[in-house]
């Protein structure tokens, strides 16, 4: 089978690595991938936003397969047009993508289906924000509607933040968004909740803990993610129940009765307060670094689990795990995630030793002249599994120290919350 891959960082070369594995794959070709899809794929530099010459291409190489990585192309409607086009393909239609392309959407369906979510009002002016500001304690969060690359949300603590945030947004910071959600902030434990999603069924997909916050303990500035670890211990049996019954059911039923079922992943982004469930956000793709932690962990065939939500198999498909905890540490540009220069090369990565127990997964990387370069923000994810997560973390530790990469920087705390627990 020939799959294609939409994307080009750690998610996607974390799912390269996992298509590559199976036996049920025959080429790989990455639009546009990374230096890491690039030593076991064919890298195809297009722009994915452009449907038509993508199309084009994934005519051209016969493939049989296509995964979308990334929300954008997914929100812009590409699943519906691949499927229009007799080519198959997973992840969610256009519609069930507005449950991370829309703040707005999502919450309307919460508040509909009486799904468990902080109190909010979508605001489209500054006198609904001043009107929700006098009913409302601080601190409030302000989101912007549509997608920002992850930097549309921020916990404001005073109303004079509030106020200004909303401004910036109203005034087109975002081209995605001309309206806000403002919302009640919920003091808690973050998780994410994994899902594979068919027509007819749906199935548990790993969790996972990450850390948005730039500097050591959560301080800084948000991120795309600083590092991760899987699974989730705050997730327990009894929570999980809540989350499939009060979050996950009303969700996919509200979608199906549209005549829109949603199919892919789906990344269940909560708040756990005394072990009640939360819904945050939805992602509708697998999240990033998370994924990075999750596959490694997964010992079925990908493929074949994957051929099976795009037939609506999903129900008889059997998902095993390795019971090894995983943890993945971010290396990144200096400077992100403000200002940073890309470029810089990156020598001593073809040293590294890597083994079935730890990984290196490219994100902002690319080739140039036959060298490594970085080529993003977030550049390298070291990922390793083991019994003991703090001896995991000082094994990834010191294969960052070893590359020795001098423009790159890195937290040295994941996991502090659990890992100091033990």
């Amino acid at each position: 089978m020939n799959i294609g891959i939409i994307g080009s960082g750690g998610r996607e070369h974390a799912l390269c690595q996992k298509i590559f594995e199976s036996s049920i794959t025959k080429k790989i070709f990455c639009f546009p991938g990374n230096a890491g899809t690039y030593e076991i794929a064919k890298n195809i530099d297009i722009d994915i936003l452009n449907f038509k010459n993508l199309l084009k291409y994934l005519k051209f190489y016969k493939i049989d397969l296509v995964i979308v990585g990334p929300e954008e192309p997914l929100v812009k409607g590409l699943v519906d047009f691949l499927n229009k086009n007799k080519i198959k393909v997973f992840g969610p239609n256009r519609y069930a993508s507005k449950l991370e392309g829309s703040k707005a959407f999502m919450k309307s369906l919460c508040k509909k289906n009486n799904i468990p979510t902080a109190n909010f009002k979508i605001c489209k002016n500054q006198r609904q924000v001043l009107e929700f500001i006098k009913k409302s304690e601080l601190p409030l969060v302000v989101k912007a509607d549509g997608l920002a690359a992850g930097k549309g949300v921020t916990i404001c603590k005073a109303k004079k933040q509030v106020i200004e945030i909303s401004n910036e947004i109203f005034k087109g910071k975002f081209k995605s968004s001309n309206k806000i959600v403002l919302e009640e902030f919920i003091e808690g434990e973050e998780a994410s909740y994994f899902l594979l999603v068919d027509k007819d069924s749906f199935k548990f997909f790993g969790s996972a803990q990450d850390h948005k916050r730039v500097g050591e303990n959560d301080t800084g500035p948000n991120t795309g993610g600083m590092g991760a670890y899987s699974p989730a211990p705050i997730i327990n049996q009894k929570l999980e129940l809540k989350i499939i019954n009060r979050i996950v059911k009303p969700t996919l039923k509200a979608l199906k009765l549209k005549g829109k079922p949603y199919k892919g992943f789906l990344y269940v982004g909560l708040m756990i307060k005394n072990n009640e469930p939360f819904l945050i956000e939805y992602n509708v793709r697998m999240g990033d670094p998370e994924c990075q932690v999750i596959l490694p962990r997964l010992k079925t065939d990908i493929v074949k689990i994957i051929t099976d939500v795009v037939n609506n198999k999903l129900k008889k498909t059997k998902i095993v795990w390795n019971k090894k905890k995983s943890m993945t540490i971010v290396l990144c540009s200096k400077g992100y995630p403000g200002k940073y220069k890309k470029g810089i090369y990156i020598n001593n990565y073809y040293n590294l030793k890597k083994d079935e127990n730890n990984f290196i997964y490219h994100a902002g990387t690319k080739i140039f002249n036959g060298k490594l370069v970085s080529n993003g923000g977030r550049v390298l994810n070291f990922t390793s599994m083991g019994n003991n997560l703090l001896q995991v973390r000082k094994k990834i530790i010191n294969m960052i120290k070893e590359l020795n990469w001098k423009n790159g920087f890195y937290r040295k705390d994941i996991g502090w919350k659990i890992v100091k627990k033990k």
